[in-house]
């Protein structure tokens, strides 16, 4: 039985009309033609967005879970420090083709369903990681269980993220479309920290490792309070089949000469800068997390320190973020494109401005610039994602590209990055001085493109447009 036909038309429980009076409907429409209305709210729709955002904070654990105890991994295992960072880094390399794989997933299963994979891959991961702590094995062989077991939770992780959009557009309408967005985004982001605290808390690396196997089996139950869809939709664009995959992409690429695009050459344009800044931020801000300390230490902070300023970033774009997602659902509503070109070049000159902030005795100014960080590109995090969306008309393949974009320049970053670290000789020694300025006129150009764009919400005004309708036929 589908999930749809699981919550019955005659539901009983409370709900919120968009439209007081709704319009008689007769026969089952054609599958082209949905019903126009009436659209509804249900109130089981925050029940499926705690049980996503708690899937989304453990499927963040894993990607950092060994970075704090890698020196203790390599003593433990028997591996090297590379090897130890890899196990962090494959997630990020298994991330860019699953991403890709969500939307036909989706189409051909819907969302319950890849959230069922999902769930089934972070219990797979958890265990057989564990399997890999067993002090018979040789090193090797633990390893090799450790490394697959990250690959499953690489699957596991882009499902929650890339789908968080299309929950939102199958579940809230305009005035909480862009909260509920934000909410499930930043929950991976949050549970990245978690990792990263925890992991080193409770115990040695092998007692770390079957607490996040238990943490991940715990989570399980959650994903029976997602469904994919309500009886009736909340909106005109949650009412329409989704677009293929493949019909966004060719529809990017070649715009007005393929076959049924709906894209036009602005809004082609305007999706691919938005896919571009959107990568770079997500990229800029993942490497800093991965590089705090070896960017901070050289200067003269401490562990400490470091992981305080990573947490002042997180927690001041966690509140903003809370803050201004209900002021662009309900007053900022049409002006997603305005708002990303006033905070973005401020974004922009933050990141570049820690070229000469990163020196010995500036906490103060360090942590004022992580202030800044946090509250623009969290709050940047939720826009982009709604206005791909918008543009596109496709929440779920718009989302999938966004997040592949991020990991991909993540990977890229982190490389380019490493690779310029100043040498042992160098004053004070292995800074990380050249990896800032790269990172900062990187962003920096980077987001001044967002001035090219129109940003026309497309899916917005035709979901307003089609509301209008209904109340004039009522």
């Amino acid at each position: 039985m589908s999930d749809t036909e699981t919550l019955s038309k005659h539901d009983k429980d409370p709900i919120e009309l968009e439209i007081v009076s709704p319009v008689a409907r007769s026969s089952s429409p054609p599958h082209d033609e949905p019903p126009n209305g009436p659209y509804r709210l249900y109130k089981r729709r925050f029940v499926g967005l705690v049980g996503l955002v708690a899937l989304n904070v453990v499927g963040g654990l894993s990607w950092p879970w060994f970075g704090p105890i890698a020196n203790d991994m390599v003593t433990d295992f028997g591996i090297t420090l590379d090897q130890a960072s890899w196990l962090g880094n494959i997630e990020s390399c298994i991330y860019l083709p699953t991403a890709l794989s969500i939307p036909y997933l989706y189409a051909r299963f819907g969302l319950r369903r890849c959230c069922d994979f999902g769930a089934v891959a972070l219990v797979i991961s958890a265990w057989i990681r564990y399997a890999g702590t067993v002090k018979s094995l040789s090193p090797n062989s633990a390893y090799a269980l450790l490394m697959l077991g990250q690959v499953f939770a690489a699957i596991a992780q882009p499902i929650y993220q890339v789908l968080g959009p299309k929950y939102s557009e199958n579940w809230f309408n305009l005035k909480g479309r862009t909260t509920a967005t934000m909410i499930i985004a930043i929950a991976n982001p949050v549970g990245s920290a978690i990792g990263q605290l925890l992991s080193p808390l409770v115990g040695g690396t092998r007692q770390s490792i079957l607490v996040l196997a238990i943490i991940s089996t715990a989570v399980i139950p959650f994903v029976f309070l997602i469904q994919s869809q309500p009886p009736t939709p909340p909106t005109y664009a949650a009412s329409m089949p989704p677009t293929s995959f493949n019909h966004l992409a060719r529809d990017v690429i070649f715009g007005g000469q393929s076959h049924g695009a709906q894209m036009t050459g602005r809004q082609r344009f305007d999706f691919v800068i938005i896919a571009w800044i959107f990568g770079i931020l997500v990229a800029a801000t993942d490497t800093f997390s991965i590089l705090t300390s070896q960017i901070m230490q050289p200067v003269g902070y401490s562990d400490d320190i470091s992981g305080l300023m990573g947490a002042c970033l997180l927690l001041t774009g966690l509140v903003a973020a809370v803050v201004t997602a209900p002021l662009f659902d309900r007053v900022f509503t049409k002006h997603l494109a305005i708002s990303a070109k006033i905070l973005l070049p401020i974004l922009g000159g933050a990141w570049l401005s820690l070229i000469w902030a990163v020196k010995p005795n500036n906490t103060g100014g360090l942590f004022a610039v992580m202030t800044i960080l946090g509250i623009t590109s969290v709050t940047m995090l939720p826009v982009g994602l709604e206005l791909a969306s918008d543009l596109t008309r496709n929440a779920e393949g718009s989302s999938a590209i966004l997040w592949f974009m991020g990991n991909l320049f993540n990977i890229v970053f982190v490389l380019v990055e490493d690779a310029l670290r100043a040498g042992s000789d160098a004053n004070p020694p292995l800074n990380m001085r050249r990896g800032l300025i790269f990172n900062g006129v990187f962003v920096l150009v980077s987001v001044l493109l967002i001035w090219l764009i129109k940003g026309e919400q497309v899916r917005k005004k035709i979901d307003e447009e089609k509301v209008a309708e209904v109340r004039v036929v009522v």
